[in-house]
């Protein structure tokens, strides 16, 4: 009976660590943390939410997609601080959780025979952030709304990265103050946005004016803010103080008499009004409908987290936890960054790069930068697609395809002004994306550059990096291509703007031809990309390789897509631009063939390996495909390659080895960027080359450790191509064509196999032994 009953014990705790999920990445923290520095993410549909307790006070800053002022920098609506009286957070006994299992922080307090819990979620359905207190005896709550924007504020030097003014010649520029007053027994916030914005000033700048009135604007009029409340809660007047470096009033409510539960209300609103009424209005109608749904909201946004965890994972050596193991890292840590991304699922703008919805004071990052904590280096409201792309391209394995819309919208509201950009200054189609763009489709002002020869074409930057850096855009349309075979969406919407990237490369560099010789095309009758670049590293390019592979890969990409598409002239134009799109040139080391970023190139600006862009993410060669071994000659032989090669931001490098098969590689650049971050929260990854938490670096590390796992190529699905065989995984990820693929490793063996639909079984191959 012993024997038996311990072989029951046994089986029943085996069992237990290989079914426990997501919860057993939990961050929990037993002490109170210094300053927001080392705050906690939590978040929901589009609001993200700094967390920390410090001296026995709960702090968080609110964070909100799209909430960017006249400047385009991307303010947060504020601070709320909470203090109890009695403080159960007085004594030593604590513990904050992020519970990712629902998307919540629950925080604990103990001092005596006082006890305190709070949870703080947001709403994954509407914009509300929920402050539940409870304790075993009655106490008194204040709630603090504090802001830093109770006064105008000059942005002087450094500062001015925060926005899009960066480091134009201007000394006048300042962040407006914002409307707060109590409203009853309520804290009432908004920023309004004046008519004219540094929209305007670019628009004039870059000889624009003609067509203003034809042209999107984000900013003109956006309004964004909310309100705090609670039952139990009164007005009890205003305070002031200094949080690190920045001075700040605050408005406080507090309890009407002490309570065992205190529910503290902030609603948000955001939108693009005439007058500040209709906001008003529109915060009103968020109110309402929050609380006819209050009941509900919990358990309707736990289930959201829920289905969340449940659609993929990847859990590395999950019945021998460990957290100082690289590998553990890199498996929590992929959890905890596609935590982050999750909250901002239904933003109104992407996911940021630098910094997302998180970030915090700045000095904790650079003591350079004491500013306010408005404050991310490389702007708000402006996108770096080179960055951008790191953030959703892992979307598509992690099955989170619903969450690339806020970045594909992105692209289509401002098709007009970047199609209008070509006809103004070259008087043909198509839609010329620059790099460094705002949210307006214009390249950013001081990137553009305020001091040009008055000579020079006005459709380009005058910037050594970014000077025809204009083929990124076709990433984020093979993301939108992807969509469709990934999971069958309806894809008519991208259609006309994937087109119009493709008409501009044609039509672009036959204008160029023409101004220069008396043929649009060289001897074969193909395009001449010159001027030309591959990416910010290889400028003054001559048929740049990652400029040629994708312009290769969106077309044939279109002429597969079903019917129904495509016309038939439409598939003719295709066609016929086809052929004019150069093949990829390729160099010679030692007398082994090799990847080159271009035919030639004038000087190297920056040092990200472009060699490999026909590797990843254009899927031209890599493992079962021709020219492999040309591949790994350039991995191995090229020294700028070499030279080049980290785990640092933004490089791709862990993706480009996993794509090539090249195992230790792999791991080690991956584990590199996924292992834990040396700040607090152990996803708080940065600055590298931008700004903490890099969203980048998170994301390049999340590819690269879905490489290692699975690799797709059509219907073809390849297991493990480059995956330590000492590393145990359970990991659920996605395939093209509606596939879902489960499985689990251990021992060097795939103890279990799961595909869905069953048929797509036939197209797995396990690389283990390969």
């Amino acid at each position: 009976m012993k024997k038996l009953l311990l072989l029951c014990f046994l089986y029943c705790n085996i069992a237990l660590a290989q079914n426990k999920g997501i919860e057993q990445y939990n961050e929990v923290w037993t002490s109170q943390s210094q300053n927001s520095g080392q705050s906690m993410p939590c978040g929901g549909g589009d609001i993200g939410l700094n967390v920390w307790v410090e001296k026995g006070e709960l702090l968080f800053y609110i964070a909100r997609s799209g909430t960017f002022d006249e400047n385009n920098a991307m303010l947060k609506p504020g601070r709320i601080r909470v203090k109890l009286s009695p403080n159960p957070f007085d004594g030593n006994d604590f513990k904050q959780e992020l519970k990712l299992q629902n998307g919540s922080v629950l925080i604990n307090g103990k001092k005596g025979d006082l006890k305190a819990e709070i949870k703080l979620w947001v709403d994954v359905n509407r914009p509300v952030i929920h402050v539940n207190i409870s304790s075993n005896k009655a106490i008194k709550t204040e709630v603090i709304f504090e802001s830093w924007r109770y006064r105008n504020r000059e942005v002087k030097g450094l500062e001015k990265n925060e926005g899009s003014w960066k480091f134009a010649p201007r000394n006048d520029v300042k962040t407006l103050k914002d409307n707060i007053a109590f409203q009853g027994d309520a804290i009432r916030f908004y920023h309004h946005n004046l008519d004219s914005t540094i929209f305007d000033i670019t628009v004039k700048q870059q000889g624009m004016d003609a067509v203003m009135d034809q042209m999107y604007n984000p900013l003109k009029n956006l309004t964004f803010g909310g309100q705090v409340q609670g039952k139990n809660l009164k007005a009890a007047g205003n305070t002031e103080g200094q949080y690190l470096n920045t001075d700040f009033e605050g408005w406080k409510l507090e309890s009407i008499k002490p309570a065992t539960n205190q529910d503290i209300e902030i609603y948000l609103n955001t939108q693009q009004t005439a007058s500040v009424n209709e906001w008003r209005r529109g915060l009103e109608k968020v109110i309402k409908e929050a609380e006819t749904n209050t009941k509900t909201a919990w358990q309707k946004t736990a289930d959201w987290w829920k289905q969340y965890w449940d659609r993929s994972f990847i859990y590395i050596n999950p019945t021998k936890p460990d957290n100082d193991t690289t590998a553990w890292q890199t498996g929590k840590n992929y959890q905890l960054f596609r935590y982050m991304l999750g909250c901002n699922a239904y933003g109104q703008a992407p996911t940021k790069f630098n910094g997302g919805l998180f970030t915090y004071d700045p000095v904790f990052i650079n003591p350079q930068y004491a500013f306010t904590p408005d404050f991310r280096n490389w702007g708000g409201g402006l996108m770096t697609a080179q960055n951008q792309r790191l953030v959703y391209f892992p979307m598509l394995k992690s099955g989170d395809i619903d969450m690339m819309k806020p970045e594909f919208d992105f692209y289509l509201r401002s098709l007009k002004n970047a199609e209008l950009r070509s006809k103004v200054y070259w008087g043909h189609n198509g839609a010329c994306f620059t790099e460094q763009i705002e949210n307006f489709g214009l390249p950013n002002s001081a990137e553009y550059t305020w001091k040009r020869p008055a000579d020079f074409d006005k459709g380009l930057e005058y910037n050594a990096w970014l000077e025809y850096t204009w083929d990124t855009v076709f990433e984020f349309c093979l993301m939108m291509l992807e969509t469709e075979r990934y999971k069958g969406d309806d894809i008519h919407q991208y259609i006309p703007f994937i087109e119009s990237c493709l008409i501009f490369f044609d039509e672009h560099y036959q204008y160029l031809s023409r101004k220069r010789s008396a043929k649009a095309l060289d001897g074969n009758g193909q395009l001449v990309l010159y001027p030309g670049s591959s990416a910010e590293t290889f400028k003054m390019a001559y048929n740049s390789n990652s400029t040629i592979a994708a312009l290769q890969t969106i077309t044939k990409r279109m002429l597969a897509l079903p019917d129904n598409y495509l016309s038939k002239e439409e598939r003719g134009k295709l066609e016929g631009f086809l052929k004019r799109i150069p093949p990829i040139t390729f160099g010679e080391i030692e007398g082994h063939k090799i990847l080159t970023p271009a035919k030639s190139w004038e000087r190297v600006n920056n040092e990200e390996n472009t060699q490999f862009y026909p590797v990843y993410p254009w899927g031209i060669f890599g493992l079962g495909k021709p020219g492999l071994d040309t591949a790994l000659n350039t991995w191995k032989l090229d020294t700028l390659v070499a030279k080049f090669r980290s785990g640092i931001g933004w490089k791709q490098d862990n993706i480009f080895a996993a794509r090539l098969g090249l195992t230790d590689e792999a791991a080690k650049l991956t584990t590199f960027k996924l292992k834990n971050s040396g700040r607090r929260f152990p996803a708080f990854w940065g600055p590298g080359f931008d700004w903490t938490p890099d969203h980048n670096w998170g994301g390049s590390g999340m590819i690269g450790l879905q490489e290692m796992l699975m690799q797709v190529d059509d219907k073809k699905i390849m297991l493990f191509p480059a995956w330590p065989k000492d590393w145990d995984v359970h990991f659920k990820l996605h395939a093209p064509y509606s596939t879902t693929v489960e499985a689990t490793l251990k021992d060097g063996k795939v103890v279990d196999l799961k595909v869905f639909p069953e048929e797509r079984k036939k197209d797995i191959e396990v690389m283990l032994d390969k």
